[in-house]
Formats: structure tokens, sequence, C-alpha cells
């Protein structure tokens, strides 16, 4: 079988962003870190392995783990991170009237069924996609999840696992091909965990509200429907779309599969994989890749790639997975707000140097580098909606570098 060959963001997650381009896209309880007290420990970690094997798994095989293999292989199970404490700080972070109040017409809302009667895209039974129990039900099962990338030093062959924190599972997601080669066998393997169940749970609890307003403000540009003379004024009008107009409409019928990454996740016959959700999720590996890592099987989404936008929990689902996932050579966007991001003497002769939302940009889209937030620029919409959100979570972000004027890509 032939799998991917790229690190896990330049063959998957990074290029359904590039490739979606033009189209519509894209904490512990309030008692834990004020100001002045030392940032918690990273729940994240990375570090050589002293044996150069993998996992004993095939691709798709999942295997019950102990509790002493998950201390020694996934750095234990921290309860600090467990769905219910995640579910508790977005609800002490942004309270359901307050995110209301921010995105009134958000897909399915009643000013969203005001706003589209009679439009060709209207839907009499259209749910509240982007609804604050939707984002707290994809919060409870991302928080249940790890994920482990392997990689061999000095290439970029990886193969990556998936746990399920709960149940003890470990399912083997994907492997490059050339992983276990002669010669890669010789290298060493660099380990890298990340703990879903840390996103908005790690920095000060500043950093904590500057990730959540960053992570909406994000979302909000990429499905924004707002325009300058719009009731109430573009900011209103976020999460307004959860699929690609071309793809939805039919005007592109391009399948979006990638023939290089088919024979892992092949594309069934009659589906496209258009962008949709709040990312824009596009191209079959991605479908693929992400519904390995929420389900523990690919099959579910590239069958029914139509799930990511039919299910508002699955979508943003999938904007989180993305979040917090590090993208080589990018960190993670969670990184980058959350403070434990250090860029490197390369990163910051690429005007990289100020961590903060302008990087969090960077990040999710390299494409709008070196723009500031002048009348045009897709980066004055997403600016406009972190400093409105992160107000409304009485955060002041003045000073922070908003912009990506003097930035490169990674």
């Amino acid at each position: 079988m032939r799998e991917w060959k790229g690190p896990i963001s330049s063959r998957f997650v990074h290029r359904a962003i590039m490739m979606a381009l033009g189209a519509t896209l894209l904490i512990s309880p309030l008692a834990a870190s004020a100001a002045g007290q030392s940032v918690p420990a990273s729940a994240s970690s990375s570090h050589l392995q002293q044996t150069n094997q993998g996992s004993s798994l095939l691709v798709g095989e999942n295997r019950v783990l102990s509790k002493k293999e998950v201390r020694r292989e996934w750095d234990g199970i921290d309860e600090e991170y467990s769905s219910a404490q995640a579910v508790n700080t977005v609800k002490a972070l942004l309270p359901v009237e307050d995110f209301e109040a921010l995105f009134p017409y958000r897909l399915g809302s009643p000013q969203w069924f005001t706003a589209a009667q009679g439009k060709e895209y209207y839907k009499a039974n259209q749910t509240d996609y982007f609804s604050y129990d939707n984002l707290i039900a994809a919060v409870t099962e991302v928080a249940n999840l790890k994920l482990k990338i392997n990689t061999r030093v000095g290439s970029n062959a990886q193969e990556i696992l998936r746990l399920d924190k709960e149940a003890k599972v470990e399912t083997l997601v994907s492997r490059a091909d050339d992983f276990n080669s002669a010669s890669n066998k010789k290298l060493a393997i660099r380990t890298e965990i990340v703990d879903f169940g840390t996103f908005l749970k790690e920095g000060f609890k500043k950093d904590r509200k500057r990730e959540l307003a960053a992570f909406l403000a994000n979302l909000s540009h990429e499905t924004g429907g707002g325009w300058d003379a719009a009731p109430g004024g573009p900011l209103r009008w976020g999460l307004f779309w959860n699929e690609n107009i071309a793809g939805r409409t039919g005007k592109n019928m391009d399948p979006f599969v990638d023939k290089n990454s088919s024979a892992l996740y092949p594309g069934f016959e009659g589906k496209r994989y258009y962008g949709r959700g709040p990312i824009m999720l596009s191209w079959n590996f991605n479908y693929g890749l992400f519904s390995s890592i929420i389900y523990g099987d690919k099959n579910v989404l590239l069958r029914n790639p139509e799930i990511v936008a039919a299910d508002g929990k699955v979508g943003y689902m999938t904007a989180i997975l993305f979040w917090m996932t590090p993208q080589t050579p990018k960190p993670s966007a969670h990184d980058v707000m959350a403070g434990k991001w250090k860029p490197t003497p390369e990163q910051k002769a690429k005007g990289l140097g100020q961590p903060g939302f302008g990087v969090s940009i960077m990040v999710l889209n390299g494409l709008e580098a070196n723009l500031g937030e002048v009348e045009g620029s897709p980066v004055k919409r997403r600016a406009g909606h972190y400093r409105e959100i992160s107000a409304k979570m009485g955060v002041d972000v003045a000073g922070e570098k908003i912009d990506t004027l003097g930035m490169q890509p990674f």
C-alpha cells in the first residue's frame, strides 16, 4: 500500500487550507493561573526515543493499553485535561450569552433564517450548526484524545497514532511508506505528543482568553458572510457559511481527490471532498486523516464527507484538531497563543518573532503574509473579530502584533 511521504503539515492539513483559497472558507478552572503566577508545565511533550523502533501496529489497527503502558508510552493521562475540565473552562471564559451576542447571524440561528429567507442556500430544516452546544460537545470529544507523531530524525518519515484516553485504546492512524525502510530504521525517532484536552488550558488566564478569541476570530473570518454595509456591521456575520460555495452549488464539480494519497485515503465514487466546516476541510487525504483522528476509522468521513457540514460538533472538532496540531516547520496555533512557542533565529528573520494573533494567521494561511489592516485586506476582518471577541472577554490586546506586516511564511 502506498502511503503519504511528507510530514503531517505539508502533506495533509496545511495543504487543505492552501488549496481551498479563493473559495468561501476557512484552563483549568478560574482559580488557576493568574497574573504573577508561574505558567503551568506543558501537557504536550517532545523527546527522542531510546529505541529506533516505531509502533508494531499496522495502519488502522488498534490495541488496548494498560495503565502502565499509557504512562510509559503516552506520558500518562492528566485529569486536569479531562473532558469535564475542558467544558468548565470554555463556559468560564465565554458564557453562552456572550457567544450568541457575538455571532447573531451564525448558520442556523434565528437571524440567519431571516437573512437567508428566499436565497438559494436557504434550508428550512437547517440546524444551529455553530451553536454553543455544538462547540461544547466538540471540546468534550477532543479532550478525550491524544495524538502521537513519531518522526525519523533527519527525514520527513512519520507515523501518527491516536489514543482514546477513556478507553485507553491506541490506533495507528498513518505511517509513511518509507518509515521502516532499511536506511530510516537506523535513525532515532523524535516523538511529539499532543493532548487535545489542553485546548484553552495552558498559559496564564489572559493567554487562555486570547487563545479562544484568536480561534473564534480566525474561524469567523473563514466563514464570514458580512460586508461593509451589512446589518449590524460585517463582524456580526461571522460563522455564516460552512461549505465552499462553488462546491456546494456544483459550479466546481472537482472531486478534490489527490491521486498521490488515494491508495491510503481513497475517494469514494460520487463523493466530493470540497471545503466544509469551520476550516473548510478539503481533499480526500484530509477527510481521511481527520476521520482517523476523530473516529479511529478513516472511512467514516471518506464515505460520508457530508457529515462535516451536517454535524456542527464534528465541524468544530476538525477546527480544534487543526488548531492544536503542529505542522512542521510551523508550530500549532495553540502553542503560539498559549506562550509555549519560542521562535527560532530563522523564524525571527522572517518577521515571526512576536508571538500573537498575527503569527496565528501565518500558521493558518501563509498567503496572508505581509498584510496590514487596510481596506480589502483579509487581515482587517480577522483583526476586527479578534479585538471584538477579546474585548468581550475583558482582555486588552493593545501592543500585541495583530497584523502580518513584515512577516514571511514559515
